[in-house]
């Protein structure tokens, strides 16, 4: 093997349009050079998302590579300086959807077993790789239903290191030891439609809701703790009216979010906003949705076999975050696994010209190498 592999792979992965919730055939991709080294392979498709079970060896401790195939859409092509599903490099740069987001982990993930297990082919325990197509979208059809599926048939993991972009400046610079719990609602106040100039006739739910809404933004819901930060509320949108400038609305709606620490459990945040809600005598429904629930890998075995890695690799020291928004590690911690994100800067996720350092490929596939020397090598 030379050192272009991850790079390799890596393009090929990227050519690949498999936008949300569409693999386009890029975990066959993977799944041929993982049988090639002994994997045992599993499709599990759920309604329109395709995922990946592969599997080498049989016994624990069960070590699982978990990521993302699919992207989120382009925007608009006019926009790129070249075609987002034609990677290029460019200053040392490879441009292209789904370079930082999440392909070129997959890549290094791969190569990484390859190299390990060409190097250690009586290895302990199992690799394993979870590979989803469904976490961009909803989210209901990839890695939750994978899990549960697993858990049916009592199949656990005792590791699991997720390949979503977590440095911030210098590869390898942050691992994400855990993630906030996040909840969202759907408040609908209700007041009565009229005339702006005959407000006695009328109840304007926004007047109503005012001062309750002002409470909920200054309310300390808590003070985090030495992992996660204070829980943070937040409107992300608000609707009322009729467009009209002389119509008093009838109701009013607004969308917010928690994200929230271990402080505090999703439960305690509901009964404070009804409590400030019914303190307003406002008339109101709301509806809820949980999108994941706060998990945390202390140090241990993980944890120190990554940071181990990431110092011999690159010199780093790494630094252990729970900030950033959900990814589905949140599915996999609640088996009792240990759940770490490690991958490449993020920077650019998302964005319009999303690219990583060329540079970085080949040593992150070093870095997940060393973790499975330190984890599973005899």
């Amino acid at each position: 093997m030379n050192h272009s592999d991850t790079l390799e792979l890596s393009l090929q992965l990227l050519r690949q349009p498999s936008v949300t919730p569409v693999d386009h055939d890029c975990q066959n991709i993977m799944a041929e050079r993982l049988a090639k080294i002994g994997f045992n392979i599993e499709n599990m498709r759920f309604e329109d998302v395709d995922n990946l079970w592969a599997r080498r060896g049989t016994t624990a401790p069960v070590f699982c590579f978990a990521g993302h195939t699919d992207v989120v859409p382009t925007g608009h092509l006019d926009a790129w300086n070249s075609d987002p599903f034609l990677p290029s490099i460019r200053d040392g740069k490879l441009y292209g959807r789904g370079s930082a987001d999440m392909k070129t982990a997959l890549a290094a993930m791969v190569v990484a077993s390859e190299r390990f297990v060409t190097n250690h082919p009586n290895h302990k325990g199992s690799i394993a790789f979870l590979i989803t197509s469904d976490e961009e979208g909803p989210s209901i059809n990839g890695t939750v239903k994978v899990i549960e599926t697993l858990e049916a048939r009592n199949e656990k993991m005792d590791w699991c290191l997720v390949g979503e972009p977590s440095s911030t400046h210098q590869l390898g610079d942050i691992v994400k030891n855990g993630r906030r719990g996040s909840l969202n609602a759907v408040l609908t106040v209700h007041g009565k439609q009229g005339h702006v100039a005959y407000p006695h006739l009328a109840d304007n739910p926004i007047h109503s809701a005012s001062k309750a809404l002002t409470e909920l933004c200054d309310s300390v819901w808590d003070n985090g703790n030495e992992y996660f930060p204070a829980t943070s509320f937040q409107i992300s949108n608000i609707q009322a009216g009729t467009g009209a400038t002389n119509v008093i609305p009838g109701t009013l709606k607004v969308t917010f979010n928690f994200r929230y620490s271990t402080e505090v459990t999703a439960d305690i945040l509901k009964q404070r906003v009804l409590e400030i809600l019914d303190k307003h005598n406002l008339t109101y429904d709301i509806h809820w949705t949980l999108s994941g629930l706060p998990f945390l890998t202390p140090v241990g075995e993980l944890v120190n076999a990554a940071k181990t890695a990431i110092k011999n690799v690159t010199g780093v020291e790494t630094v252990l975050s729970t900030s950033g928004g959900t990814s589905d590690g949140r599915f996999i911690a609640p088996t009792g696994a240990q759940v770490l994100e490690l991958g490449v800067l993020n920077a650019t996720i998302h964005q319009i010209n999303e690219h990583v350092n060329v540079a970085d490929l080949e040593p992150l596939a070093e870095i997940y190498e060393q973790i499975l020397v330190e984890l599973l090598a005899q």
